[in-house]
């Protein structure tokens, strides 16, 4: 029975050692993947589709319609 315990001992240890750093490269793998979906996404910014680009002026619509109008602003 002490040498179950003792394993588990160790097992529990090891556990407790190991899971910040696990944790850790978990979430440096999920940002690597968000930096990689965003330098793609910048990569096509260059080339603008037809009604997703900037609006001419601030506080116009896509639309060209003041925003005031279409009732988005406080």
């Amino acid at each position: 029975m002490n040498t179950f315990l003792d394993y588990l001992t160790v097992l529990a240890v090891a556990t407790l050692l190991l899971a910040p750093s696990l944790y850790g490269a978990l979430q440096d793998r999920r940002i690597d993947r968000l930096l990689r979906a965003a330098a793609g996404d910048g990569r096509r910014a260059g080339r603008e589709e037809p009604g997703r680009g900037r609006s001419a002026r601030p506080g116009s619509s896509p639309t060209g319609r003041p925003v005031r109008a279409l009732g988005l602003t406080d």
